[in-house]
């Protein structure tokens, strides 16, 4: 067990560190939340983050977000949905699509379903985070974020 000194500066570095893609952080610690079958996460917040888990909370592939107040940092606590029991996942698959090394657009007419429709693109869009059903029913296309099935 760490000393509370010690969490604290693991903690302040966490912060500190800046990040390439926390995007990509994201989803990362979602999916390995999921895998290793925890009931919540915490992510750094920011809007493109609230956004992001606003459409995972609509499409029903968590329970809720709320946002947390820690000193001067807002973090994002994830409560992860799971099927009768934690066996059963709700999240089968999360990959991040467009990086920063290689962003991906699609217009209207190229937006992505994924596995046939049965999963969710994430598409930031001039309209603002939307899934690809939402970005087809407003006309526009957008930055293809991440796949979600």
């Amino acid at each position: 067990m760490l000393s509370a000194s010690r969490q604290l500066k693991q903690k302040e570095a966490m912060y500190l560190m800046t990040m390439s893609d926390p995007i990509a952080d994201m989803l990362t610690r979602i999916r390995n939340a999921n895998t290793a079958k925890h009931d919540t996460v915490d992510v750094p917040s920011s809007k493109m983050k609230l956004a992001i888990a606003d459409i995972l909370v609509k499409e029903g592939y968590i329970k809720k977000y709320d946002l947390v107040e820690d000193g001067a940092f807002q973090t994002i606590r994830i409560t992860l949905k799971y099927g009768k029991d934690k066996n059963e996942k709700i999240i089968t698959g999360i990959k991040r699509i467009s990086k920063p090394g290689l962003r991906v657009y699609a217009n209207k007419e190229e937006l992505p379903k994924v596995l046939g429709g049965l999963g969710t693109a994430i598409i930031s869009t001039n309209q603002g985070v939307v899934t690809d059903k939402e970005a087809r029913e407003l006309g526009v296309g957008g930055e293809v974020l991440a796949f979600v099935w």
